[in-house]
């Protein structure tokens, strides 16, 4: 994810143009196995999903200095990741349309996207990144689940940047992990700063995720992100944003036959029209 100030707005993402352009690296086994197998169900879902199509509904809250809501915005869109990972590389591309916006504020609010995919932390493309520990056990909207603690190893590749005034700051994470004790999907997650920021104007970062198994069309059940709420404060300014993934599914391309086209089949004697000819209906005029 990637921060950065436009004057106006902080803007906060996952930083997918650092995703596309590193290197592959391998993937190690943790001493964890609650990591290892969330891993493994990590690189199998993005291995299947390729394009990811859902509808996105975020909540711009500004707040005063004791937690009250001084404004509002919300916007809706339409929301595109087309994936191509394995387990030694990733390539992210995000698309999202707005589809609805609120009148904006004149007070300075956060955009965010990215955060939901914060558990590609246990990605081999980011695990060895991360020092993990097994946690205790807890239950988790009804189902057995164990948590597992991350914090990012200083001098790593991190999933995370600060873009501020030209530089590029790492965002060194710790957090916690619930894991499906049977399966070893992400169930949720909470992350915040391993170390303080306040020198570069970040004084803290919030993240929590909540996770969900969804099966899409044919394809066997993915894990896939429906809230995720990030909050952010500098020095003088705090912000929290909710966002509320909902209607997943898979995107396609379908091309649909022109009624005023039809297909030739040709000539048994391979005399005539040329094979796989294609010609306008009598009575049409081409389309451009």
């Amino acid at each position: 994810m990637k921060i950065k100030s436009d004057g106006r707005r902080i803007v906060t993402g996952l930083a997918w143009v650092f995703l596309m352009a590193l290197p592959a690296v391998g993937g190690a086994q943790t001493t964890v196995p609650e990591a290892n197998l969330t891993g493994r169900r990590v690189t199998a879902d993005f291995a299947e999903l390729a394009d990811l199509h859902c509808n996105e509904s975020v909540i711009q809250e500004k707040l005063t200095s004791n937690g009250h809501v001084e404004a509002k915005e919300l916007a809706r869109y339409d929301y595109l990741i087309m994936i191509d990972g394995n387990g030694e590389g990733l390539h992210f591309n995000e698309s999202r349309r707005e589809t609805l916006t609120a009148r904006h504020t004149q007070l300075p609010m956060l955009v965010t996207n990215g955060f939901s995919t914060l558990l590609l932390i246990f990605h081999p493309y980011y695990r060895n990144s991360f020092k993990f520990e097994s946690g205790e056990a807890d239950v988790v909207d009804g189902e057995p689940a164990v948590q597992v603690h991350f914090s990012e190893i200083a001098g790593q590749r991190a999933p995370a940047a600060l873009a501020l005034r030209g530089r590029v700051y790492p965002l060194e994470l710790k957090g916690t992990a619930w894991l499906d004790k049977q399966t070893g999907d992400v169930m949720k997650m909470d992350a915040s700063l391993e170390h303080d920021m306040s020198d570069v104007g970040l004084r803290s970062l919030a993240i929590h995720v909540d996770y969900k198994p969804m099966t899409l069309g044919t394809m066997p059940k993915a894990n896939l992100p429906t809230k995720a709420v990030v909050e952010v404060a500098t020095a003088k300014q705090h912000w929290r944003n909710t966002h509320i993934f909902d209607a997943y599914k898979m995107f396609s391309t379908e091309a649909e036959q022109d009624p005023n086209v039809k297909i030739i089949t040709p000539p048994t004697s391979g005399k005539g029209k040329d094979k796989d000819a294609v010609e306008a209906a009598p009575g049409t005029k081409e389309k451009p």
